[in-house]
């Protein structure tokens, strides 16, 4: 079997992760006799730098092409602060890469580790063996929608959003979120604010309207700030979170504190229903961290576990990416820790303990 992906490692310490998910890549063509062919390009503010772009027509054709998608990184503060004219897509290539090839279902799990335990901010007591998935709508809401921008109103500046949802975005979103949670038999709780919003409005309606075709899964519906306290003092209340794309993105890094840190976060964004093998571009949730670049000290769990998700997700590979996700519990309990976790470790450090677990079970 082959199968081709696309690697763009990005900015800040995206390369550097990158290249410890393609170790774990390559310790599984080796043990399970599968090929990967893999092609290498620029995404993000490398890819301004040198094209004037920050991601180009021909890496979307490329990822159009490929099973899957990866990416390290991408962003920081040389390239957050310029002022590009045009579209969303036009001004961050990562969402320009997820609009083009309409990678709409994003998946972002986060679960408690015992060997953390220590080293979660708060609430140590709560959080046991908590498990969450917030699947987040990737491609619409107010970060792709029009009209957006700053102008001058009465002699002071005015900046402006769109936050919209077409009925059928949230249709198509839901539709795959309950799919899921069904397969495992877990509950639902879609956030919103429609107290507020007439967009959310729509969204919970959508939402409900879909639940009468799972009549055995449970839906709950949550205000956002009601949601963000219940997650901090009662983490195993949810199971699986459904979340517009704004949304998504803060209670993901809001989770993460379950896990000890944000660089042990993976995410996935598919072009279809997770119950079916589907293209995906795979991705840690962490961003590019300039100020550990050339350390050796980020976390190359988040990345890691990316990879593990696109086996599961487009390869069908669901018994090696539980033999990863074991690796990395086997490397954290016997003590295996990078800086964001309170160790010693560097990446390459932690990546090699990782495969030599995933060697013993391979």
């Amino acid at each position: 079997m082959v199968k081709k992906l696309l690697a763009l490692g990005g900015d800040g310490i995206g390369p550097e992760v990158l290249e410890s998910g393609l170790k774990i890549l390559e310790t599984v063509s080796k043990g399970i006799k599968v090929n990967f062919d893999i092609d290498f390009d620029l995404i993000g503010g490398i890819c301004w730098d040198k094209y004037g772009t920050f991601c180009r027509n021909i890496t979307i054709q490329k990822a159009k092409e490929v099973d899957a998608i990866l990416v390290g990184a991408v962003g920081g503060p040389k390239w957050d602060a310029m002022k590009i004219k045009g579209d969303p897509v036009d001004q961050d290539g990562l969402m320009c890469l997820r609009k083009k090839l309409d990678t709409f279902f994003g998946i972002r799990p986060i679960k408690y580790y015992k060997s953390l335990h220590k080293i979660i901010p708060f609430y140590r007591k709560n959080v046991q063996n908590s498990e969450i998935i917030i699947l987040r709508e990737m491609c619409g809401g107010v970060m792709f929608s029009k009209p957006r921008g700053i102008k001058y109103i009465k002699n002071q500046r005015y900046g402006f959003d769109t936050a919209g949802y077409y009925e059928l975005e949230i249709k198509k979103f839901a539709e795959c979120g309950f799919e899921l949670a069904k397969k495992y038999n877990k509950k639902i709780i879609s956030i919103d604010k429609s107290n507020v919003m007439e967009s959310y409005r729509l969204w919970r309606d959508v939402v409900q309207q879909v639940s009468h075709n799972y009549p055995n899964t449970n839906l709950e519906h949550l205000y956002a700030d009601n949601c963000a306290f219940q997650m901090i003092m009662n983490p195993k209340k949810f199971d699986v979170i459904l979340s517009c794309n704004f949304l998504g993105d803060i209670f993901s890094d809001l989770a993460a504190t379950i896990s000890g840190s944000i660089g042990m976060l993976p995410s996935a964004s598919l072009c279809g229903s997770p119950l079916n093998l589907t293209k995906g571009i795979y991705e840690p949730v962490h961003g590019t961290a300039p100020e550990l670049v050339g350390t050796g000290a980020a976390n190359p769990i988040g990345m890691i576990l990316s990879i593990s998700m696109m086996l599961k997700y487009s390869f069908g590979l669901d018994i090696v990416s539980k033999k990863i996700e074991f690796a990395i519990d086997k490397t954290l309990q016997k003590g295996c820790h990078t800086r964001d976790l309170k160790g010693n470790s560097s990446t390459i450090e932690m990546t090699n303990h990782i495969i030599k677990e995933l060697k013993l079970c391979l």
